[in-house]
């Protein structure tokens, strides 16, 4: 009887080893969890700069292509790096229009003058959002009725403003190449060559005018020109007569009665 209960007092100790020694193992695990949590916790908290910063989610609806747009790309805001892309898709409302959704930080200046374009950095060829403000408007941009989110206004990228610009230059070169093609028709080509044989003809018959004309100012030249110079001459020398004897008038008007001859002398005079 001694020894059955010997047995028994041993074999509850055994257990109650068994026990202790779990509760001792969980308590060591729970407290390397916690341990390992608050480490990680930490860690983020060091990474993120010593502060909690909130954030705020805008939609883009563009309706070009954003090939090489991709999930995290960067969003900046005149140039500074202000968060991320976080999704892309095709729009339920519009098939041709894409919906982009942008995390960014909740102190990003956003308001109703802001624009929304696609870059392309460098030679990179990364494509990321970027968002201006030319302070047109700066009342903030806010939710609007029936929308999940606020909606940035967007602007034409600059490969869309280059292929609208090749797209409208070919339909100028069109346009004149169908006027020129009008222009240069069998029947235009057929009356151009008529103006220019009529030309040609008229200048066949035009050529002995011409040389007429020619030989007339030749004459001119040579004999009614030199006679007409030698009339202006004389004129000249006329005209300076009739102004010396008009002088002698005015100094001796008894010129008239009596002559250039003086008078012969009367009784007494030598």
């Amino acid at each position: 009887m001694v020894r059955a209960a010997e047995g028994r007092r041993i074999f509850i100790n055994k257990g109650q080893g068994i026990m202790e020694t779990d509760v001792r193992y969980t308590i060591a695990g729970i407290f390397v969890i916690v341990l390992v949590s608050f480490i990680t916790l930490g860690i983020i908290w060091l990474s993120a700069g010593f502060s909690v910063e909130t954030y705020t989610i805008y939609q883009i609806n563009m309706k070009e292509s954003v090939s090489g747009l991709s999930v995290d790309a960067a969003v900046e805001y005149n140039g500074v790096n202000v968060g991320t892309v976080k999704n892309i898709r095709i729009s339920p409302k519009d098939p041709e229009q894409v919906e982009i959704l942008i995390r960014i930080r909740s102190s990003t200046p956003v308001t109703l003058g802001t624009t929304a374009t696609l870059n392309m950095r460098g030679l990179t060829g990364v494509t990321f959002v970027a968002l201006r403000d030319k302070g047109t408007n700066k009342q903030k941009l806010r939710l609007s009725p029936g929308e999940t989110y606020p909606i940035i206004t967007t602007a034409p990228s600059i490969l869309m403003r280059f292929d609208q610009a090749l797209t409208e230059m070919n339909a100028t070169f069109r346009r004149i190449s169908a006027s020129i093609e009008k222009l240069l028709n069998e029947e235009n080509l057929n009356y151009m060559r008529d103006i220019l044989h009529n030309l040609k003809t008229l200048t066949q018959q035009l050529q002995p005018v011409i040389r007429s004309s020619f030989d007339t100012i030749d004459t001119f030249n040579r004999e009614t020109l030199p006679r007409a110079n030698q009339a202006i001459v004389n004129v000249d020398t006329i005209m300076g007569d009739i102004s010396s004897i008009a002088n002698e008038l005015k100094d001796n008007p008894a010129i008239m009665l009596r002559g250039k001859t003086p008078p012969p002398l009367g009784p007494g005079e030598r």
